[in-house]
């Protein structure tokens, strides 16, 4: 089963922290990241870069309409994400549980859903 786990972190609380204590988040996640590829969890892993740059947009009517960004008014915004395989919902939250970021902000755990008669990417 494919597993995204969805990394909030409320941005200014990130930006407030030491360089230290930044740099080693950033160490721990890359040899988080290196751990699911040993134990043949990992899919795929990406952090975003601030809401700050982010573009939005909508279609609707056959009109798009771009938004920069911020938009949305939460305490914690979608900073990365982790696409994972894990054999069920216990392994997932075994995996989503260690993820460094958790210690700051909230793991957002969701299962990939698949259309009917799409196959999943290998």
């Amino acid at each position: 089963m494919r597993f995204v786990c969805l990394v909030y972190l409320n941005e200014a609380t990130l930006d407030a922290l030491p360089a230290d204590e930044m740099r080693k988040l950033d160490e721990d996640s890359l040899a988080y990241d290196e751990t699911l590829q040993k134990s043949g969890h990992m899919i795929v892993a990406h952090a975003l870069r601030s809401t700050s740059e982010a573009l939005y947009l909508r279609s609707r009517g056959g009109k798009v309409v771009t938004m920069d960004g911020p938009h949305a008014e939460t305490k914690e915004q979608l900073m990365g994400f982790i696409l994972i395989e894990a054999r069920d919902l216990d392994d997932a939250i075994a995996v989503a549980s260690k993820v460094p970021c958790a210690a700051y902000g909230t793991i957002e755990l969701r299962a990939v859903a698949y259309i009917e008669g799409e196959t999943p990417a290998s």
